[in-house]
């Protein structure tokens, strides 16, 4: 029948923790018993607890947060890493290709050798205009408007003395030294869709 009185439920009680006292077997069964329940306590707590934050019991946690991955706000996109540059190797300084001067156009030296012809100080009484208009055959229309701005009648050189002779030349352009009775021009030529022209000069 149960137990329905107090007393009878302090008798039943009384009875329950002194069972293991009425002999040494008993109590080292109770001993046993009660450690594997601590045991099995201990490690049901320890296995909730490695799965909810991510650890479990494999090892250690870690003593830095350089493993860690950086939480990020609901909805954000993941920010990817940037990789590392990388370092390329020097580049070069590049130079002009340049050819033998016994390779150098004879149009070229030819177009150096009028234009220089054009340029000496012209005959009292020429006008800027008409000494201009006797270097636009052999001038870039470029250069043709830096020469609109000099004076002839400051021109040193009267008169060309000696033949053109090449100094340096490229694929497409050529320098020629030109001689004249007050200096000696450095003319540069180069290779345009009309042909070989003037596009300027400089004093050797």
């Amino acid at each position: 029948m149960p137990i329905r009185t107090p007393r009878g439920r302090a008798a039943a009680y009384r009875g329950i923790w002194q069972w293991p006292l009425r002999s040494p077997a008993r109590l080292a069964v109770t001993a046993v018993v009660v450690v594997a329940v601590a045991v099995g306590v201990s490690l049901a707590i320890g296995a909730l607890g490695g799965g909810s934050d991510g650890r479990g019991t494999a090892g250690p946690w870690p003593s830095s947060t350089s493993g860690r991955s950086v939480p990020r706000a609901p909805g954000s996109a993941a920010v990817p890493s940037t990789p590392a540059p990388t370092a390329l190797p020097p580049v070069p300084d590049l130079e002009p290709t340049t050819l033998p001067l016994s390779q150098a156009p004879a149009a070229a030296l030819s177009v150096a050798a009028r234009w220089s012809a054009a340029w000496v100080r012209p005959p009292d009484g020429t006008t800027a205009q008409q000494w201009l208009d006797g270097l636009r055959s052999t001038t870039t229309e470029e250069y043709l408007g830096v020469l609109s701005n000099v004076d002839p009648g400051n021109i040193p050189a009267t008169r060309v003395t000696g033949e053109p002779r090449a100094v340096r030349v490229a694929p497409r352009s050529i320098q020629v030294q030109v001689p004249t009775d007050a200096l000696t021009l450095i003319v540069l030529v180069v290779d345009t869709e009309t042909g070989w022209r003037v596009a300027g000069y400089d004093r050797a």
